[in-house]
């Protein structure tokens, strides 16, 4: 088992406790993994990208051209990061425009349940619906429940489901 995925988006969009869940489904699994975050001088609304190597890797940067999966967070960052997709590899976006890739409209329904912050895991959700990725849905709401805090437990749980049904 192989998969390379990009996790793509701005400050504060929950980027990397996206990749946190991901990665922490390959642990529960036994899975190796490897991850790398670009977030630097990003702070809050600036580009943040995170790539998963699921599997026997050597190294946590995916090259251009490599990339099975993609979770945009903010499709405004497809013209820098959409080039490290394979070419057939899917694409999931955080959009409420017509283009590339599959398209929710996460913010929308993250803000319908009170939180916008909660896109990212509507859109993994849609993503594992998909079945796009490694994860299955169970493994992926226990690796939430594992990771969220204790008094978002339930929100980030309800987001991820309301992706999976969406």
């Amino acid at each position: 088992m192989k998969q390379q995925i990009v996790v793509s988006g701005i400050g504060g969009q929950g980027v990397l406790f996206l990749t946190r869940v991901i990665a922490q489904v390959a642990v529960d699994q036994g899975i190796p993994v490897l991850t790398s975050e670009s977030h630097g001088m990003a702070q809050r609304g600036g580009t943040v990208l995170s790539t998963l190597k699921i599997g026997n890797f050597a190294a946590p940067l995916i090259r251009t051209g490599q990339a099975d999966v993609a979770l945009f967070l903010w499709d405004a960052n497809l013209p820098v990061h959409q080039p490290l997709m394979k070419e057939g590899g899917a694409l999931f976006i955080n959009s409420n425009t017509e283009g590339v890739g599959e398209r929710i409209d996460a913010s929308a329904i993250a803000r319908e349940m009170g939180k916008a912050v909660l896109s990212n895991l509507v859109l993994l959700g849609r993503a594992v619906n998909s079945n796009a990725l490694f994860c299955t849905e169970g493994q992926c709401l226990e690796a939430i429940e594992k990771l969220a805090p204790p008094k978002f437990v339930e929100q980030n749980l309800q987001a991820f489901q309301a992706g999976l049904r969406n």
